[in-house]
């Protein structure tokens, strides 16, 4: 689970996600993102549907997995960005932690232009 300042609370921050941020679109999940920069950490949420799985135990499970993805890319260096993972398939189950944090990996760093390890010259 990744820490509590990096999560979102309430829902009026969400809504302005889905409305001004841009979007990465995959066949497992979207990437609604936009710039805070009136935040010194990133923000992060997982949307999951009732339209993806039906369980909650899965749904939860699905969160859970993508939450320690994204736990493994956020450094102290990340850029602050407001970010929200949309689950769009239920095949994310079946991919490894590995494959499923590659993927996500890929997400992040096209949305933020951010790799980890790479100083950038931003000041």
């Amino acid at each position: 689970m990744i820490a509590f300042k990096y999560r979102f609370h309430g829902h009026g921050s969400l809504r302005y996600v889905y409305k001004n941020g841009q979007a990465i679109r995959t066949h497992l999940a979207t990437l609604k993102y936009t710039n805070n920069p009136h935040r010194k950490h990133p923000r992060f949420a997982v949307v999951v549907s009732k339209k993806v799985l039906k369980s909650a135990v899965g749904r939860n499970r699905i969160r859970r997995r993508v939450y320690e993805a994204l736990r493994q890319h956020i450094t102290p260096e990340f850029p602050s960005y407001d970010i929200v993972c949309i689950v769009s398939s239920s095949e994310i189950l079946t991919q490894t932690p590995t494959e499923l944090t590659a993927l996500i990996g890929e997400l992040l760093t096209q949305a933020t232009n951010y790799t980890p390890g790479v100083k950038s010259d931003i000041i």
